[in-house]
């Protein structure tokens, strides 16, 4: 998650600005930036690599000024050099933006045509052209910024700085958190509280799709239908480490709303959406041009394999096989020497996981590690790795890990399908623009929350759940279960939908809750079936769906989860947010430790 900060301030805004992205550097970037305006004129200096590095431009030519934005860029959109680092401006507007503009080729193509100049590879510079149009056209710079948000397409966190104009910062969310800090006399806008915590205990947070027009004497918000509205103020005493979690509850609640942002940076590290394709990273030797391949990794990192078994097998026709990294290894599996191993893992410190690396290594096979925390163990001891950007996790039960290892096997899947010759450009240039949609869609399906809150109160009450799934949705009902089992210690168990009569429905009476993942896709009317099964033996059908889905079992569901229609290939990123809502909201009501439940590990470093 890159890192924003803006001041309207009385001091000098520069060694303020890089004080806050100090703050924000747990979040990883490989670029920093700040602009502020001197006599009117926006002045920037920007680095690649560490803060120390920005540090140095401004030693050797510092900024005045008491209006600025900062930005620590992690690279999506372009390579991690000065010329792609934020802030992205013209003569008239400066701008620092995390997420992904999806329609940002169309509104670039628009833009040139109109005569404007791009001098990056990023997504982001388009924003600053936009406004600057705007602007050109008449517009005055509220006005200007409101228009241009209201065109981009996609999942964004923005700053925008106008030059002449030393009283106004206005500030966007769409999918991506934004703070805003109530200082005396001054004002402040973060990608989260730590950001401005240095400055003001006073706090409040933008929902989503509000814009903020800040001046140093006071803060206007537009909600998404651009009516005025209020926000909350928080006062955060303890600083930075108080305000961590925000306006949320627990951390749990906090990582689940960040996923538009961590599903967008990891997806934006591996595409390239000029040509809409897959980029992957120096692979040391990993040969995707393989007969078959491994997946291995334990609990939730397990089931993303898994769910990357059906991508994989789909996309490429390699074969695959996922195991249990605990088992894996005792039962002294071959493997073949034209395959390579992929080895999930959060913490990069999963001991049954690194085991298993270490076994294939001794025996002949290239690994490859997707792991969030780099230079862990597993990352280093891995031939390659594919970084999931999740940024910390603090709650034991992973959420915005697991969307991120999802992101980054979707992109593998497409590399391995292109490297085996049975995927077309076309055809990787569809799933690419369906991934670059996902941030947008899990945005939306966070907006279910209160639907599934009334539903979590009668999950609270139930001593026994089943979760259904078909294909590739069958891994993401045995996430459901694992979710709720984990957090509220309500038995659940997942099963894939077709073995419902094969023993399992034996268990259903009218006490016992399932929930259905069920798209409205190919399998959509074979999983219905299972559904009636379940209706005539009285089970409480919790339906997710979509539209079509929802009309479809509406007679028999005693509730539906509605998840916006997405590409089947990435419908296990979208509907993995309600089920994690599921759990969460269970668990609360239920008042156990949401965040640290009993006897469960961050990282487990024992067999």
């Amino acid at each position: 998650m890159c890192g924003i900060i803006g001041i309207l301030g009385a001091d000098p805004a520069a060694p303020r600005l890089v004080q806050a992205l100090k703050l924000l550097e747990y979040r990883g970037y490989d670029s920093a930036g700040v602009a502020t305006l001197e006599n009117g004129a926006i002045s920037r200096r920007r680095a690649a690599g560490k803060l120390v590095n920005l540090e140095r431009e401004l030693a050797e030519a510092p900024l005045a000024g008491i209006s600025g934005i900062g930005h620590t860029r992690w690279a999506t959109h372009g390579a991690p050099t000065t010329a792609n680092a934020h802030p992205h401006a013209t003569d008239k507007v400066a701008i620092v933006h995390n997420g992904i503009i999806e329609n940002f080729r169309a509104l670039r193509e628009e833009l040139i045509r109109a005569g404007h100049r791009f001098t990056s590879e990023t997504d982001s510079e388009v924003i600053a052209h936009l406004i600057t149009d705007y602007l050109d056209k008449g517009q005055k710079p509220e006005q200007a910024a409101i228009s241009a948000v209201r065109r981009l397409e996609g999942a964004f966190g923005i700053a925008v700085l106008f030059a002449g104009d030393e009283d106004i910062l206005v500030g966007a969310r769409k999918g991506s958190p934004l703070a805003v800090g109530l200082g005396d006399g001054e004002m402040f806008l973060g990608s989260d509280a730590i950001a401005v915590s240095p400055f003001t205990q006073r706090v409040m947070f933008l929902e989503e799709g509000d814009i903020a027009v800040l001046s140093r004497a006071k803060v206007k918000v537009l909600d998404a239908s651009g009516q005025l509205a209020e926000r909350q103020v928080h006062i955060f005493a303890g600083g930075a480490a108080a305000a961590e979690k925000g306006n949320h509850r627990h951390f749990m609640q906090k990582e689940i709303y960040e996923q538009p942002e961590t599903t967008g940076r990891t997806i934006t590290r591996y595409v390239n959406a000029y040509e809409e394709r897959v980029e992957m990273p120096n692979l040391d030797g990993v040969d995707l041009n393989s007969d078959s391949a491994i997946i291995i990794g334990c609990g939730t990192a397990h089931y993303a394999g898994r769910v990357a078994e059906y991508w994989l097998e789909q996309v490429s026709g390699i074969a695959v096989e996922t195991d249990i990294a605990s088992e894996f290894r005792y039962r002294k599996p071959a493997v073949g020497k034209k395959s390579f191993g992929v080895f999930v893992s959060q913490s990069g410190e999963t001991a049954d996981t690194l085991a298993a690396l270490r076994y294939c290594k001794e025996n002949g096979l290239k690994t490859l590690a997707v792991v969030n925390v780099p230079e862990s163990t597993i990352w280093r001891e891995a031939d390659a790795r594919l970084p999931t950007l999740a940024g910390p996790e603090i709650g034991v039960a992973s959420t915005k890990a697991f969307t991120a290892q999802l992101s980054a096997l979707a992109a593998l899947s497409i590399a391995v399908g292109r490297a085996r010759g049975t995927l077309s450009s076309q055809e990787e240039g569809r799933l690419v623009h369906a991934l670059m949609e996902t941030p947008r869609l899990i945005t939306d399906a966070l907006a279910c929350e209160p639907e599934i809150e009334v539903i979590a109160q009668e999950l609270a009450q139930a001593r026994d759940v089943l979760y259904l799934g078909r294909g590739v949705h069958y891994p993401i009902a045995l996430e459901g279960a694992l979710k709720l089992k984990e957090i509220s210690y309500i038995h659940a168990e997942g099963y894939a939908a077709g073995e419902l009569k094969h023993g399992p429905i034996a268990l259903i009476d009218e006490h016992t809750p399932v929930v259905v993942v069920a798209p409205h896709d190919a399998l959509f009317e074979k999983t219905l079936s299972n559904m009636q099964e379940v209706n005539a033996r009285g089970g409480k059908l919790i339906v997710i769906t979509d539209g079509a889905g929802a009309v479809a079992c509406a007679d028999i569901a005693k509730h539906i989860i509605m998840v916006p229609t997405c590409d089947p290939f990435i419908a296990p990123l979208v509907y993995s947010v309600p089920i994690q809502l599921l759990a969460y909201l269970t668990a609360v009501h239920k008042g156990t430790d949401v965040d640290q439940p009993r006897n469960l590990a961050k990282s487990v470093t024992v067999e």
